[in-house]
């Protein structure tokens, strides 16, 4: 009984009588939930290592990038007291070889000593060939980089010396042998022709032509030397030639020479300089360098003898030099300003590969600035009072002669040409008329002043997009609201896959295709393509009134939503006429060359790979992105919606604007976001379609330069820790923070959208 009673209640419970508790059932729910689990947490990692990767791409960009804007570090090294110095006269000068392993002295009274860098012992010493009675009375120094110096004598004569370091590895030790040469020969030039003590020197070699430029007093002397070499005999010969320039009246200060020998700069006692014009021989003008009660106490010329660097009494520092007014006539100019403190400074040290300087005053205090940069990277007391000091080569080490003893500093500084606004503002920059937002990375010439300006690759970033944007936006959104919305299935099955197949095509291909064929066919079909602009959306309007107005009984023949497959030969008709009259138009309107009109009657600029030729483009390989999500987003409105909207007496037309594209906003609004990070993000396009010049200009038909075709063209060619290898990665990380800003607000916006028309 109690048996039949199970097997009853059994059968009541489970009719169809199926074990549900068998083993191989229980074992499948297991692995079931265990599989579930897996994907799970599959998935969950997946995500959280996405997450974890984007972070650490931040991270790295962040680790590379912020050593730019660190500062200077000066270290201090052990102190020198070599028993020579004590006995080896007034120090005039010092030096340093590019080894950093010798240095030079050179004293008032016609000697010159190399010791070791490291300890101060001696090396070897020459006494230079001064004539019987006469001593040196001033220093003038060539340009930086150049080890030429000019030694202004008490008898009016002029010394050219240069000190020379020759290496060689006898035994496989690497040796440093100093020595000093005389380019001109050893005889002293001849400059003041009285005889009298030469007050200041400058000179400037331009190739085989010496400048030499000296004061007696108020009374300037110039003479230029040419060195000329018989091809067959070897004979050199040098041609003297006196230069005759307008005396002035004021006491000299400072001469500074231009390495093209084309500006001669004194400064003079009542705090101004006379710039004279050596080609034409006159006075340019007279500047005021400062106001008030300050003097000029200190004057060098930067690296490449463009710019003037101007210490005061004060502790300021002003960086000059020459550019054009609007009238074409040169004049001199003040770019920026520099302070170390409230001492007079003493000695102003250029470097000899960066626009970079080292200045000291009185107090004994040293600064660390940059000019492009206007950047003070250091300020810091390396003695009591004031001091001779020399800079290396290398900019890496600094000796310091004070009371008896030579001080030696390590120099940290290895990027100082970055800053805020190097990289965003406004920067005046040598031989530029004004300031400007500049990108130019790279040089020949040795004297290049970097100009790592991003404002005009963010511009061309944010105007490439604008113009692909403004093509590719309203084509998709269109083109997927039609295709979801009005168009009939078993067509939307065949023009959505064929879109979205657009977006396989390498954007290499793309690129070159617009480059090579589509960049000189809009050149030659200008008047065509505003033409096809125009013309195709009224033929489009045109078609739709047409078809309107025909029999009913000819219109129902066509099938609900294929009506677009009607405008295919309306589009291609209206392109090919647009095209067609193209030269008509050019001959009638544009005096038969549209480009040349818009350069000469408008001042618009042309260049044939220009952001027209980027929009139509990037645009086309936008266009695949924004539609497939926005029209999936329309496409996945729940049919309720419309049937319900419809039926209150909604016409097709209300439906769509009142219900189906709110309800899909959050979708479409994505599907323009992400556009538009790939149109940001897009690199071989622009980089082959257009000329990749840096610049700031709205107009269409310029061209750009964004920052990822930047850093593709550039990356491969820049020293790795480099400033320039850095500020690509800051290109790279402005990128990354762009695209996370704008996914950020875009996702903001939509949950924003999605909570306001949820209710529909």
């Amino acid at each position: 009984m109690n048996d039949l009673a199970k097997q009853s209640q059994g059968s009541v419970g489970n009719p169809l009588g199926i074990d549900f508790d068998t083993p191989a059932l229980k074992r499948k729910r297991r692995v079931r939930a265990l599989k579930d689990r897996l994907a799970r947490w599959y998935v969950s990692v997946g995500g959280l290592a996405v997450l974890g990767a984007i972070t650490l791409i931040f991270f790295y960009l962040a680790h590379v990038v912020l050593p730019m804007f660190q500062g200077a570090e000066l270290q201090p090294q052990d102190a020198a007291q070599p028993a020579w110095l004590a006995e080896a006269g007034e120090p005039l000068l010092l030096a340093i070889e590019e080894q950093n392993q010798v240095a030079m002295r050179l004293a008032a009274n016609g000697r010159i000593q190399f010791f070791a860098l490291h300890d101060g012992s001696p090396l070897s010493s020459v006494e230079l060939p001064l004539p019987a009675g006469a001593g040196v009375v001033a220093v003038g120094r060539d340009q930086p980089g150049s080890r030429r110096i000019a030694l202004g004598l008490s008898n009016g004569t002029v010394l050219v010396l240069e000190h020379n370091y020759r290496v060689s590895y006898p035994d496989n030790v690497k040796t440093i042998t100093p020595q000093v040469d005389f380019p001109f020969g050893a005889e002293p030039i001849p400059l003041d022709e009285r005889g009298r003590a030469l007050e200041h020197v400058a000179l400037s070699l331009d190739g085989d032509s010496l400048l030499l430029a000296g004061a007696v007093g108020p009374e300037l002397r110039l003479v230029r030397l040419t060195r000329e070499e018989n091809l067959l005999t070897g004979e050199v010969t040098v041609e003297r030639q006196g230069i005759e320039l307008p005396q002035i009246a004021d006491p000299i200060k400072e001469l500074l020479l231009d390495p093209r020998q084309r500006w001669l700069y004194v400064l003079n006692g009542r705090a101004t300089a006379d710039v004279f014009d050596l080609r034409q021989r006159r006075l340019n003008g007279r500047y005021p360098l400062l106001s008030g009660q300050r003097e000029v106490t200190a004057a060098a010329s930067l690296l490449g003898g463009i710019s003037l660097l101007v210490g005061d009494s004060g502790g300021g520092i002003r960086q000059w030099f020459m550019v054009r007014d609007a009238e074409g006539n040169a004049r001199l100019q003040a770019i920026r300003d520099f302070r170390l403190g409230d001492a007079a400074i003493r000695q102003i040290l250029p470097e000899e590969r960066r626009k970079g300087f080292l200045a000291l005053d009185d107090a004994g205090r040293l600064g660390i600035f940059h000019s492009t940069a206007e950047r003070t990277l250091l300020i810091e007391p390396v003695a009591e009072g004031p001091v001779l000091a020399a800079l290396s080569p290398r900019a890496s080490r600094l000796l310091v002669e004070d009371g008896g003893q030579l001080r030696r500093f390590v120099v940290d500084n290895p990027h100082p040409e970055i800053s805020w606004r190097a990289l965003w503002g406004k920067v005046w920059y040598e031989n530029y008329d004004k300031p400007g937002y500049v990108w130019q990375s790279t040089s020949a010439n040795t004297d290049f002043e970097p100009k790592l300006s991003l404002s005009p690759l963010a511009f061309g970033t944010l105007k490439a997009a604008f113009y692909a944007m403004l093509l590719a936006a309203p084509l998709a959104i269109a083109a997927a609201i039609y295709t979801a919305y009005f168009m009939a299935p078993r067509l939307r099955t065949k023009v959505k896959p064929a879109i979205e197949l657009m977006e396989a095509l390498p954007t290499v291909i793309l690129g070159f295709f617009a480059g090579l064929f589509l960049a000189p066919f809009l050149e030659n079909h200008l008047p065509g393509i505003f033409s096809l602009l125009l013309l195709v959306p009224l033929g489009i309007l045109l078609a739709g009134y047409l078809w309107s107005r025909l029999p009913d009984a000819l219109r129902l023949r066509v099938a609900d939503g294929w009506e677009a497959a009607l405008l295919i030969p309306v589009v291609l008709g209206v392109g090919w006429f647009a095209l067609a009259i193209s030269g008509h138009l050019e001959n009638w309107l544009f005096g038969g060359n549209m480009r040349l009109w818009l350069s000469n009657e408008l001042g618009i600029p042309f260049d044939q790979r220009n952001a027209l030729v980027v929009g139509l483009a990037m645009g086309f390989a936008v266009i695949p992105n924004i539609y497939s999500i926005a029209e999936d987003a329309v496409f996945s409105v729940p049919k309720s919606l419309t049937f319900g909207s419809l039926a209150l007496g909604a016409t097709p037309w209300q439906t769509l604007t009142r219900v189906v594209i709110l309800t899909a906003s959050p979708g479409i609004f994505s599907a323009l976001m992400i556009g538009m990070g790939r149109a940001v993000g897009e690199t071989m396009i622009v980089l082959m379609a257009t000329g990749n010049t840096p610049i700031m200009d709205a107009n269409i038909f310029e061209g750009m330069r964004t920052l990822a075709a930047n850093v593709a063209v550039e990356m491969p060619e820049s020293e790795v820790g480099s400033s320039h290898y850095r500020v690509l990665f800051l290109a790279a990380l402005v990128l990354l923070l762009f695209t996370f800003v704008m996914n950020t607000l875009a996702e903001l916006i939509r949950q924003r959208l999605r909570s306001r028309y949820a209710s529909l």
